[in-house]
């Protein structure tokens, strides 16, 4: 669990909710369901329209990411890309098929049967830059859902606050439902604005660094097996994978 994005989501909520209680208001007129409805399902059904349903699901299931702590493995990566640099060098490409059958990511084995395969180290850079750019394109669609997000809720908020006023607009003559349209109208904007600012804009920014640094990860083993294939010395690929890691 990663302490540091629930805290900070805690502490985003807990600052509105105490400043709320400071200006002597309560949390509970906060608690408006009506303007949860219009704005969470609203901007949802939004995003839906935009994204398409294969998108909008992919979108959900990696918003999990934010909360999850993120290792950093390039060091360890980089040990055994010179292992595998220094095994090609003494007993040539074949060696490294047993490391194939064992490997778990699917771009380094993608990389490991081209050095195996004897792809030429040009075609392979070229192939393997364009597995990175579609990964890319693919996963700033998805994230895209959050930051689409992001950009509805404002103004879906303000649409239920225009709701919650023809509400108050049509019982004039009734004082005592007066409030709760009201009330709806006020809190529907502060949901659209608090989601947006507080939950939706963090959680896409987050994503696309995560996506960010796995296309650098991918980089960085897309130069090793190149100089891998080229028979270049461990050191040099050990250097060349040091930049990767400042």
């Amino acid at each position: 669990m990663d302490w540091g994005s629930l805290i900070g989501l805690a502490l985003g909520v807990g600052g509105i909710l105490v400043g709320q209680l400071l200006e002597g208001g309560h949390a509970g007129s906060l608690v408006q369901p009506a303007a949860f409805v219009i704005v969470v399902i609203g901007t949802m059904g939004a995003v839906l329209l935009q994204s398409g349903l294969q998108t909008f699901i992919a979108g959900i299931k990696m918003a999990g990411a934010v909360f999850r702590p993120q290792t950093e493995n390039n060091q360890a990566l980089s040990r055994e890309m010179v292992m595998w640099s220094t095994i090609a060098r003494r007993e040539g490409f074949l060696s490294l098929e047993r490391y194939l059958t064992t490997a778990t990511d699917p771009f380094i084995q993608q990389g490991l049967r081209m050095i195996i395969d004897g792809i030429d180290p040009a075609i392979m850079r070229e192939l393997l830059h364009q597995d990175i750019s579609a990964y890319e394109a693919r996963e700033r669609l998805v994230v895209k859902v959050w930051e689409s997000a992001g950009g509805y809720a404002p103004t879906v908020g303000i649409l239920g606050a225009v709701l919650g006023l023809i509400h108050v607009m049509e019982n004039l003559s009734d004082p005592s439902r007066l409030g709760a349209g009201i009330a709806v109208a006020f809190v529907a904007t502060v949901y659209g604005v608090g989601l947006a600012n507080l939950f939706f804009l963090p959680i896409g920014a987050r994503l696309r660094a995560h996506v960010g640094k796995e296309v650098q990860r991918r980089e960085m083993l897309t130069d090793a097996f190149v100089g891998i294939a080229n028979s270049e010395s461990s050191r040099v690929i050990e250097e060349r994978m040091l930049i990767y890691r400042k």
